[in-house]
């Protein structure tokens, strides 16, 4: 079977070399690097800790496991791979020189050698759970241990995976280790051929993300910048067809606020001009961070055009909408507003973190909604509500801090897979 994979990867991986190529000429962004997802770049200098994650949310999900490695092992190379331009720029944003950061390479022999050759891992790490079947039988074969960290199956895919499962039977019984989010979760990987000897409940890291302590601060800072008199909410991390709803919802709700304010944080950066566009098509007085502009009483909506700023922002408004969940993406990280005892709403589609979403909701801390109007009308009873925001924001808080501690389990499950 992983014959039939291989012959079906070469056959298709010139139409996604030349997806990302093309994507080049309109942001270079996409050329930088781009010979390391061949498996080229520089040598590191020792066996390395070798720890992927496919984009942004799962570099920022990630942080506080990178962290811990690079305190308890610093002797050793820490190479971090993503599959996106944005998320290799936020990880080089974090991480600085500290960590190697780098393209994951495409999935065929050649390339997937050429990375261990250059990497050369002691220890893999997987965040969630990718399948990458050249590069999961590349580590069998070099006795590299492989762990999918954080790992979860939806009921739903259990199906999907069972008919992958072929592609690298022999690593996932013996060189596989689950650290699973919940037991659910690795009842699902054993019941698809991982060793239950190497399957264990550990929890889902998402929760132990930290903000640096000034973060609220520099919150009270930007609401400044907003207008500390005027009712504020924040849009993040939307995409195609989001920001026209919320720009429906927003015009609703300044029907009962005629100074409110709506944050929008369109979730790729080259879709920040498209939504300039959609922003000027309709008429919407607006300005955008990277302009500098001065945010009067006319303006309606501020468009966050720069990266690694949301928190701050989500921190600076009164009432948080979870992007990616209006439209069937899967929805974003809820946590990030909810750390920041942030009142949340999100649509209906939340299926990329459907048990924390679910947990959520039954505390109190998110509301869902179906449509702009039941946007509007929800945002609006927050935004008259006060005391119901806090009550919101505190459930939330206490959720994210309860659930604390994946981190530290997952370090005392890796360190004796490391000389």
């Amino acid at each position: 079977m992983r014959f039939i994979y291989i012959c079906i990867a070469y056959l298709i991986s010139p139409l996604v070399i030349g997806a990302l190529a093309l994507r080049g000429f309109r942001d270079r962004i996409h050329w930088r690097g781009f010979s390391q997802r061949f498996g080229l770049g520089p040598v590191v200098s020792a066996r390395s800790i070798w720890v992927h994650a496919v984009s942004v949310g799962e570099v920022q999900a990630g942080v506080p496991l990178v962290e811990a490695l690079l305190k308890r092992f610093p002797q050793i190379p820490l190479v971090l791979t993503t599959v996106t331009p944005t998320g290799r720029a936020r990880a080089e944003a974090i991480f600085g020189s500290r960590a190697d950061v780098r393209y994951v390479p495409i999935d065929l022999p050649g390339s997937v050698r050429r990375f261990f050759q250059r990497v050369q891992p002691q220890l893999a790490i997987i965040l969630e759970t990718e399948i990458w079947p050249n590069l999961y039988h590349r580590c069998g074969r070099l006795a590299v241990p492989l762990v999918l960290a954080s790992a979860r199956i939806s009921p739903r895919s259990v199906k999907s995976y069972r008919r992958l499962v072929g592609l690298f039977r022999e690593t996932l019984s013996h060189g596989i280790f689950i650290a699973a989010q919940s037991a659910e979760d690795a009842e699902r990987f054993v019941s698809i051929g991982a060793n239950p000897a190497r399957t264990h409940v550990v929890g889902n890291i998402k929760f132990d993300f930290g903000y640096p302590p000034d973060m609220e601060a520099r919150g009270h800072g930007l609401r400044s910048l907003l207008g500390v008199h005027r009712p504020v909410w924040v849009g993040g991390s939307t995409h195609a067809g989001e920001e026209a709803l919320l720009l429906d919802a927003h015009a609703l709700i300044r029907q009962r606020f005629s100074n409110a304010l709506l944050v929008l944080v369109p979730r790729h950066p080259p879709r920040f001009s498209e939504v300039a566009g959609l922003l000027r098509d309709r008429s919407v007085p607006f300005v955008t961070r990277t302009s500098k502009e001065t945010v009067t009483s006319e303006t309606q909506v501020f468009l966050l055009d720069t990266l690694g700023e949301l928190p701050a922002f989500y921190a600076a408004g009164d009432v948080a909408f979870v992007g990616g969940s209006l439209v069937p993406i899967g929805g974003h990280n809820l946590l990030e507003p909810a750390a920041l005892s942030q009142p949340i709403v999100a649509g209906p589609h939340n299926f990329n973190s459907a048990d924390i979403a679910r947990m959520l909701v039954e505390r109190g801390a998110v509301r869902i909604v179906q449509d702009a109007t039941q946007l509007a009308a929800v945002v609006g009873g927050l935004l008259t509500d006060p005391a119901a925001r806090t009550v919101m924001g505190a459930s939330g808080r206490k959720a994210v801090d309860d659930n604390r501690g994946a981190v530290a389990r997952l370090m005392r499950f890796l360190e004796p897979l490391l000389p």
